[in-house]
């Protein structure tokens, strides 16, 4: 990560701009000009002031995001690299809810494995058994993805500014601790309306999605906002992403774990 070499000046455009997109629901250009295509650092902190203006008007946060972890979806979008963001209570839902299509801008789907925290990683050393032992249980999820950048007209930098292309996550009803569950070995298999669009293993998510875990808990810590106890982390998509439109069901089938399932909302006039 690079420091911060834009003006606050540019941060706060930046991240005015992408505010105006999730409340317009009208995409905007990318934020690049602004913040440049590789000053990381100037684009997290954008996120960070998107997250406290969303918090000042009442959201809570319940977890973070991982990003960018499946070589497919790094294909997909041109990126080469993980990002996190930051899950806020508006965001989630059940196991067969239905999501409202306008929450989300340009959604696209992809299915994980979500992890809850019962434990702290702020303090001591951070390494995989560490990391391991924090996990309470996981639950199969979906990340129903979303940018406020048109076209995902995106580098690593928009994409990080954008809160990591957050939009909304889906959790499913069956728990399993890791003496039950081995994330890296699951089968992943999602399909929207009866068709498979997307197949992939733990294995494809960093090498392992408990990898991806200590990633994002020694970035988080590093960055000043640690993992917290009853935090939702979302692992990462164990296969590529596939766009979502209006009143599509979708059902992941992850080995281990189970089942999850939501539908997009119908269009409205």
């Amino acid at each position: 990560m690079t420091d911060t070499t834009r003006t606050p000046q540019a941060v706060a455009e930046a991240a005015a701009r992408l505010l105006s997109a999730a409340d317009t629901h009208v995409p905007c250009a990318p934020v690049r000009d602004l913040i440049g295509a590789a000053d990381i650092g100037a684009a997290y902190a954008v996120q960070q002031r998107i997250t406290a203006a969303r918090l000042a008007r009442g959201a809570r946060v319940v977890g973070h995001k991982i990003g960018l972890t499946s070589p497919a979806v790094q294909q997909q979008l041109g990126v080469e690299r993980p990002d996190f963001g930051i899950l806020l209570d508006d965001m989630g839902h059940a196991d067969g809810d239905t999501v409202p299509y306008a929450s989300v801008l340009q959604p696209r789907i992809e299915a994980e494995i979500a992890f809850v925290l019962g434990e702290d990683l702020a303090e001591g050393p951070l390494d995989e058994a560490r990391v391991r032992a924090a996990v309470d249980h996981a639950v199969p999820a979906l990340e129903i993805c979303g940018s406020r950048v048109a076209d995902w007209d995106i580098t690593l930098a928009d994409t990080v500014a954008d809160n990591a292309s957050a939009g909304a996550f889906v959790l499913g009803r069956q728990r399993r601790t890791l003496d039950e569950f081995e994330p890296r070995t699951a089968v992943m298999e999602m399909a929207v309306d009866g068709r498979t669009v997307s197949e992939g293993t733990g294995a494809d998510c960093l090498g392992d999605p408990l990898t991806a875990l200590l990633w994002l808990a020694r970035t988080a810590r590093d960055l000043g906002d640690p993992l917290r106890a009853g935090h939702v982390v979302l692992s990462g998509a164990l296969g590529p992403m596939s766009p979502l439109t209006p009143g599509a069901r979708v059902t992941a089938t992850i080995t281990g774990l189970g089942t999850v399932t939501t539908t997009m909302e119908e269009a409205t006039a």
